[in-house]
């Protein structure tokens, strides 16, 4: 579905009604220049019909592709026959026949663009030759080669405004749409975030009842009463049983670092984080992490970005290695830096330059959108990231935090 509406499509429409009525008035009366007046009227009024109806009957004001090519179809037909009616190409509104085919171009697929602006080639070209000439007060004799100039100007703004146009809106379109997977990934993360602070909460606050109930329960098993009647004493093992089950349940939730976030675990070890996101991805590849001028208990603030930015990288460096994954961490009295490679091929000049952008990706499972996804998620934590090849030809990825902002 695209993202134009239909009262915009009509707005306009009512603008294009209101300039071509004004343009006939302003010619006919003001200049005395006789045109086919009721004709033009009457094909202003069928545009007028038609946005009646549109506005009327049409009740959803998302509309699909194809109506809107329709829409913008009729357009350029209603104002070939203005054009027809009033001096073909010849006239200085001919440059209007541009407008659908821009708006077409902005908001819809390239198919529809592609018939759009072939549409409106043909009706340039029919207008060259079949039109009725404007009744000019004075001579207005116009060269053949100006002529054909003027065609072929029109032709070529047609196809260099359609292509130019789409180019540029079609980037806008993938950005948009992957800062909208972004923000998506992000809120999810956020979500299992809160489930896993639910968790640690009802871990904590299961563990002291619970302990009172094993308490009880081993008093119970050592009563000669119930010790002599068996079948008190299978329910009380059973009982016993299943409260071991919720022990070992509320052990392994504890054992989760990424169920343990709630208010009581604002920071998180530097080590602690980059082994989450590796253990959650890695099969058989092998993490090294260097210290360099910096301790191994030193903790950043936990944030969600944060973690899902390094959960793309680390993914991203375990896919691409050979056997080992190198992380070196260093800190400054400015900066903490972090580096993450591989002993893979390395980024290729072509991927290179385009690394942060959506949809750069040489792997058809993915989207392509994991390295953009990290990146904005670092820089919208005030941190930077930096990609090139180190002097072995290994892929880096460089990321860089503010130690006044991030480190505690």
């Amino acid at each position: 579905m695209n993202t134009i509406l239909l009262t915009n499509l009509i707005k306009i429409r009512w603008t294009a009604i209101f300039g071509q009525f004004a343009a006939i008035f302003f010619v006919e009366k003001i200049l005395e220049i006789k045109i086919l007046f009721t004709e033009c009227l009457i094909v202003i009024l069928l545009s007028v019909l038609i946005n009646l109806g549109a506005f009327f009957f049409q009740k959803k004001d998302n509309i699909s592709d194809k109506k809107v090519f329709l829409f913008l179809l009729f357009d350029t037909s209603q104002l070939g026959v203005l054009l027809f009616l009033n001096g073909g190409i010849l006239n200085p509104f001919s440059i209007l026949v541009l407008a659908p085919v821009i708006i077409s171009a902005t908001y819809l697929k390239s198919l529809w663009t592609v018939f759009l602006s072939l549409y409106s080639i043909f009706l340039v070209l029919i207008l060259k030759y079949y039109f009725i000439p404007l009744n000019w007060r004075n001579d207005f004799i116009i060269p053949n080669l100006y002529n054909n100039g003027l065609l072929i100007s029109l032709i070529i703004t047609i196809i260099f405004i359609a292509a130019y146009t789409y180019l540029f809106a079609n980037s806008s379109r993938k950005i948009s749409k992957a800062l909208a997977e972004t923000k998506l990934q992000l809120n999810n993360q956020k979500k299992i975030t809160e489930i896993g602070s639910l968790s640690a909460a009802a871990a904590h606050e299961l563990s002291t009842p619970l302990n009172t109930i094993f308490l009880i329960l081993n008093d119970l098993l050592k009563e000669k009463i119930l010790i002599k009647n068996k079948n008190l004493f299978k329910d009380v093992m059973l009982l016993k049983s299943q409260a071991e089950r919720c022990r070992d349940i509320l052990l392994s939730l504890s054992k989760s670092p990424h169920l343990l976030k709630d208010n009581f675990f604002e920071k998180i070890k530097i080590q602690d984080l980059i082994n989450l996101s590796f253990e959650k991805f890695n099969t058989n590849k092998v993490l090294k992490i260097i210290f360099e001028q910096t301790s191994r208990e030193m903790s950043i603030l936990y944030k969600d970005e944060i973690n899902y930015a390094f959960s793309n990288i680390i993914q991203n460096a375990i896919q691409h290695a050979k056997n080992e994954i190198t992380i070196v961490i260093s800190r400054d009295l400015e900066e903490l830096s972090i580096k993450i490679s591989d002993d893979g091929k390395g980024f290729s000049r072509d991927i290179l330059d385009k690394l942060g952008e959506p949809y750069i990706t040489k792997s058809r499972k993915g989207m392509g959108l994991g390295i953009f996804i990290a990146k904005n998620l670092i820089e919208n934590v005030d941190g930077k990231i930096n990609f090139y090849n180190s002097s072995k030809g290994n892929a880096v990825v460089e990321i860089l935090f503010k130690g006044s902002i991030l480190i505690k």
